[in-house]
């Protein structure tokens, strides 16, 4: 009897880390979502005061200087890598590299395919120069003018001192010529698998 409880468990210990594995992968998307959410919130209020006090040309300072400290104190707080990327950069310091350009055609299919940018994410454990990471990415997707300001910087049609400010700050922008619905880019996660 002994000889068979000892085979059941060893025939189930897969399986059981197996379930753990997956319950780390909860945490670890749970716990990138909220970081996404809290970037994005706190962005999101100083675009939306940017706006009111100096309209977009001063929310291009916004996107200029505190996007990447916000990306910075996110990343030194979680001890992960936080940031944001797209295929249409405006930034040249926010870069895909070769997972993230992969996973943003992906998205732009799924799109294509009609599925709501709002949902979309990502994830999945990878390899890199011989370390395992966990790799997250949430979408973001070009919202109606009327549901933020988006497109006065992204858009098709851009204010003449809006172009100015941003050939001034990116000499090598592309992100331009968006639509409402588009995908704009992603935010973007890499954490250490410890």
């Amino acid at each position: 009897m002994k000889k068979v409880i000892a085979i059941a468990l060893l025939c189930t210990a897969p399986f059981s880390m197996t379930m753990a594995e997956q319950e780390e992968m909860k945490r670890r998307v749970a716990e990138s979502k909220e970081v996404v959410k809290s970037f994005m919130t706190e962005l999101g209020g100083e675009l939306r005061r940017a706006m009111k006090t100096g309209g977009p040309v001063k929310a291009i300072e916004v996107c200029n200087l505190i996007a990447p400290s916000i990306a910075k104190t996110q990343s030194e707080k979680h001890g992960w890598e936080v940031g944001r990327t797209s295929l249409k950069l405006r930034n040249s310091n926010n870069a895909p590299d070769a997972w993230e350009t992969g996973v943003l055609k992906k998205f732009e299919e799924r799109a294509a395919a009609g599925e709501a940018v709002a949902q979309m994410a990502h994830f999945e454990v990878v390899e890199q120069n011989g370390v395992k990471r966990f790799r997250f990415m949430k979408a973001i997707g070009m919202p109606p003018l009327d549901k933020a300001p988006c497109l006065k910087c992204h858009g098709e049609s851009i204010d003449d001192k809006v172009a100015a400010k941003l050939d001034e700050l990116y000499p090598n922008d592309q992100a331009r010529g968006y639509k409402p619905g588009m995908i704009r880019g992603a935010f973007t996660i890499s954490q250490p698998m410890e």
